[in-house]
C-alpha cells in the first residue's frame, strides 16, 4: 500500500489554494513563504504532477490541483472538526468568533445578554483582529465579516443590515438643505465599505458631486465620533446608525442606498455540526434575519 504524503504538505495545499497567495497561506500557517513552498512542492512530488500554475505574485489551481482539492477539502475539514471534538470533550459551550469592532459594538454585544439567558452556560470569545476568513484554519470556530461574497467552499449566510444612508452633526445637517449641497463638504468612509458614498450620491440623483476630501478611517467608531465633531459626512448602513443611538448624530435627508458589500456569518462547513457553532449562528439568524 503506497504510503500517504505528510500531513503539513496536505494542509499548504489546501490553504494555498483556499487562498490563492503562498504569501498569504504562509501567514495563515505562520510558515515562511520559502517553507510553505517546500510542502507544497513535497506534495507535488509525491502525486507526481504539477497542481498549481505560478505567476509572478499569486497562484492558481490547474486541473490536477483542482481534482485534488475537491477530494481533499472536505477530507482535512473533517479531520480538523474530528481533532476538535477530541479536545473539546463533552463539547463545552464555547465559541471563537471573529468579528469587525462596529459590529461587536453595535448590533452583537447589546443583544448577547438574550442569548445569555438562553443558554446560561453558553461563552464567545470576540476577536476583532483582520483576516477572520483565513483564520477559520487557525483560532477561529466561525466568522461575521463585511465583503462582497464569500468563498463558495464556505458555509455562509448574508445578515441584513439595511442600505447605506449619510450621517452627520445636527449642526451640519442645518446647514445641508439638499444632497447638492454636500459639494465641498468633506467625506467620511470606512475602509471596508469603500464603495459606501459612490453608491450614496447616485442613489440621491447626485453622481457627479464633488466632495471636499474624502477621508478613510479602519474605526467605525472613530468614524463616526469624527461625524458628530462636525468633520464631515459618514456613510455607513442603516443598522450601524440605529445601532449607535448616539443624540450627536442625525441622518441627511431620506436616502438609501444599495451597497456591493454585505455582512456575512461564514464558517467552514463541517464546522456546523459543532454544537457551539449551531447554536450561535441559529440564534443569530432568528435575532437579526
Amino acid at each position: 500500500m503506497r504510503r500517504l504524503p505528510p500531513l503539513t504538505a496536505i494542509e499548504a495545499f489546501v490553504q494555498t489554494a483556499r487562498l490563492g497567495s503562498v504569501k498569504a497561506a504562509a501567514d495563515a500557517l505562520a510558515l515562511s513563504s520559502p517553507a510553505l513552498t517546500r510542502r507544497i512542492q513535497s506534495l507535488e512530488r509525491h502525486v507526481g504532477v504539477p497542481l498549481f500554475e505560478r505567476g509572478h505574485q499569486s497562484v492558481r489551481l490547474n486541473a490536477e490541483g483542482a481534482r485534488l482539492l475537491e477530494d481533499l477539502g472536505p477530507a482535512l475539514d473533517a479531520l480538523t472538526l474530528a481533532i476538535a471534538r477530541a479536545g473539546d470533550g463533552a463539547e463545552a459551550l464555547r465559541l471563537r468568533l471573529g468579528v469587525p469592532p462596529l459590529f461587536a459594538s453595535y448590533r452583537l454585544i447589546p443583544r448577547l445578554p438574550d442569548l445569555r439567558a438562553r443558554h446560561p452556560d453558553f461563552h464567545i470569545e470576540l476577536d476583532t483582529a483582520p483576516r477572520a476568513i483565513a483564520r477559520l484554519d487557525e483560532d477561529l470556530d466561525a466568522a461575521i465579516v463585511l465583503r462582497r461574497s464569500v468563498d463558495a467552499g464556505l458555509y455562509s449566510r448574508r445578515i441584513p443590515a439595511g442600505g447605506i444612508v449619510a450621517i452627520a452633526s445636527p449642526q451640519m445637517a442645518a446647514r445641508l438643505k439638499s444632497p447638492a449641497d454636500l459639494a465641498g463638504v468633506d467625506m467620511l468612509v470606512h475602509r471596508d465599505l469603500p464603495d459606501a458614498f459612490d453608491a450614496w450620491r447616485v442613489a440621491a440623483g447626485v453622481p457627479e458631486l464633488v466632495p471636499g476630501e474624502i477621508d478613510t478611517f479602519d474605526s467605525g467608531q472613530i468614524m463616526l465620533g469624527s461625524a458628530a465633531q462636525g468633520l464631515g459626512v459618514a456613510f455607513l448602513f442603516e443598522a450601524h446608525f440605529e445601532g449607535a443611538a448616539d443624540p450627536r448624530l442625525v441622518r441627511l435627508f431620506d436616502v438609501v442606498a444599495e451597497s456591493a458589500y454585505a455582512y456575512w456569518f461564514a464558517c467552514r462547513r463541517p464546522a456546523l455540526e459543532r454544537r457551539p457553532v449551531k447554536l450561535f449562528h441559529d440564534w443569530l439568524v432568528t435575532t437579526l434575519g
